[in-house]
């Protein structure tokens, strides 16, 4: 990100700083000790409105005032004042956590669940994209996804994807249907995502769906395909969870292995290359000629030579046929660099 983007960005909103106490500290920093007037010129806020203002700010740790008349504010240095806000910041989550066990005590002395607790509807894409990603944050020992399109968030943002897996304590296992690939840049997605220790298999999935911890599931409230990432349904445990749990059970125990290739292809002939494995893997999950094409960024005819090489080299008499032949004789762990489990 370059410098005018950063400048035009709120910096500290998630320190519990506003926009217009950001400004105002940022107009400090570059001015130097300022009047009540020469911030008010400078922000192109009112003197009365900087004045409201001024003991949040204060109470922020951000400005302090200078000895003398007229008033004048200095900017705390911002590496002062950014250890301080997230001192802070810390602090309240130390006890907000606290509050949780007060509050869960509070909530056992209960008997049963009302239908109202069992199921949560959360509406608007930006909204079940939060949802999502407080979900994956907060599982501590598993989550379980069938990943299937439309995606509420931006799988193109290889930035995002690694402050993600940076945030995530859970170890994932998902289930990639043949549509999840029919998004550009899926591939690379589910890439970095193996490489992060994701097990990925490769099989049929009738809908999207996420599972934290056994606990908390997550999937679209609507079945049409074009709006299924703009309202979604949250469960909590009862006997839906249960029974979205079997289900994904049932399709991972019949799903197979989705085998990508790490990076940059080795030197040597060994069979299969690390250029074939991705093809065979596709191929091996049903995925038609385009869908390849598109995610490996190679065009159709392209696809459909190394296909056709791939058949004949495998004594395939059918795509199909090379994916499977492919999969039982461990040809795409071996140029992926798996090994059997002892």
């Amino acid at each position: 990100m370059g410098e005018e983007d950063m400048a035009g960005r709120r910096l500290l909103e998630g320190l519990g700083v506003g926009a217009a106490e950001e400004t105002g500290y940022r107009a400090l920093l570059r001015q130097g000790p300022s009047t009540l007037s020469e911030l008010s010129a400078e922000t192109g806020a009112s003197v009365a409105a900087i004045r409201r203002m001024l003991p949040r700010m204060e109470n922020l740790g951000l400005v302090t005032r200078v000895a003398g008349r007229p008033l004048r504010l200095l900017a705390t240095p911002p590496s002062v004042a950014v250890d301080i806000l997230v001192a802070r910041r810390h602090e309240e989550i130390t006890h907000s956590r606290a509050a949780v066990a007060l509050l869960a005590t509070e909530v056992a002395g209960r008997v049963g669940n009302h239908p109202e607790e069992v199921l949560e509807v959360v509406t608007g894409r930006e909204a079940v994209a939060r949802r999502f990603l407080q979900l994956e944050h907060n599982a501590a020992d598993e989550i379980l996804v069938l990943v299937h399109p439309p995606y509420a968030m931006d799988i193109t943002d290889e930035g995002e994807d690694r402050r993600r897996r940076g945030d995530r304590r859970a170890q994932a296992r998902a289930v990639y249907g043949p549509r999840a690939f029919d998004e550009p840049g899926m591939l690379e997605h589910t890439r970095r995502s193996i490489a992060d220790g994701e097990q990925a298999r490769l099989g049929d999935v009738p809908l999207k769906l996420a599972i934290a911890d056994g606990r908390t599931a997550m999937l679209p409230l609507v079945s049409e395909q074009d709006e299924a990432d703009g309202s979604a349904l949250v469960v909590h445990p009862s006997a839906l969870l249960d029974a979205l749990v079997a289900l994904f059970e049932a399709l991972w125990r019949s799903a197979v292995p989705l085998r990508l290739t790490p990076g940059a292809e080795p030197e040597g002939e060994s069979w299969p290359r690390h250029s074939d494995t991705d093809v065979l893997t596709l191929l091996a999950g049903g995925m038609k000629d385009e869908t390849i094409a598109r995610q490996l960024r190679l065009s159709s005819r392209t696809v459909q030579r190394r296909v056709q090489a791939l058949c004949e080299q495998l004594g395939a008499r059918t795509r199909f046929h090379a994916g499977y032949l492919a999969a039982t004789q461990e040809l795409l762990n071996r140029a992926a660099g798996y090994s059997r489990p002892g």
